[in-house]
């Protein structure tokens, strides 16, 4: 993990890693479930082929830093309401425990929509990996500042074999590094730094010049509207990750169209 000081994400990964070190369940015996799994709905391609800006609306009740965004939305309305709206794919929070969301919020909003649906969690361990594909997700988020890189290609290659897209998160040149030698092809850039947790978004716009073409660039974080969502796309960026501004908006289904254009 790359060393941020004494992050609020250091906190989170801790208490991830302490609920995997204690899992004891058998991988080989949950990959052998997802052969019995329907297809994903193909989070990486409603991202591309069209020429507009895509939005990944995301269904977030709070945060570690603002504590309740909205706590008590439901989450087959939301997603009926962002596809109404436009969005291209979803992405639920399943952590419990800082950010007040769960697996049941994943599959009801999934199961109210068509859309693919990105499992928005702290990816600490293979079984991380294969339960956001027994769980009906259609793409998995590596950090990779919470992950070395060993791990980081390890976990990549089982998520793409069992059927999985993958998001990586990086926010710089050499967390890009690594995402490459994963061989991601969907790039995350979190414009919120890990430590003073303010929004950079040079830093982003910087980013969308060096990401290869090959990956889909996603911007997340800290996109306020649409006058950010302009600038994200001249510097490049293929979609938004939008969470904060969505669930607090008095319109969410108007507020995606905007960010669209």
């Amino acid at each position: 993990m790359s060393n941020a000081g004494a992050t609020y994400l250091d906190a989170i990964l801790e208490h991830h890693r302490e609920a995997a070190r204690s899992d004891s369940r058998v991988l080989d015996r949950l990959i052998d479930e997802v052969g019995s799994l329907d297809p994903t709905r193909g989070f990486r391609s409603a991202l591309t082929g069209h020429e507009r800006l895509g939005v990944i609306a995301e269904i977030k009740r709070r945060s570690p830093s603002k504590g309740d965004l909205h706590a008590d939305l439901d989450p087959v309305e939301m997603a009926r309401t962002y596809e109404r709206g436009g969005a291209s794919c979803l992405s639920v929070l399943t952590d419990v425990e800082y950010f007040g969301g769960s697996v049941d919020d994943l599959q009801t909003a999934r199961a109210a929509c068509g859309l693919p649906v990105l499992r928005k969690d702290f990816t600490v361990s293979p079984f991380d990996v294969v339960d956001a594909r027994l769980m009906g997700a259609d793409c998995v988020l590596l950090i990779a500042a919470a992950l070395d890189r060993s791990e980081l290609v390890d976990f990549h290659q089982l998520a793409v074999e069992i059927g999985l897209d993958v998001l990586v998160e990086i926010h710089d040149e050499a967390e890009l590094e690594s995402a490459l030698i994963a061989d991601a092809t969907l790039i995350g850039v979190n414009q919120r730094d890990l430590v003073t947790f303010e929004v950079d978004h040079e830093r982003a716009v910087r980013m969308g010049g060096v990401i290869p073409d090959h990956a889909v660039r996603i911007a997340e974080s800290g996109v306020r509207g649409p006058d950010d969502a302009r600038s994200l796309e001249a510097a490049g960026y293929d979609a938004v990750l939008v969470g904060e501004t969505l669930v607090t908006s008095g319109d969410p289904a108007e507020s995606v169209a905007a960010l669209i254009g």
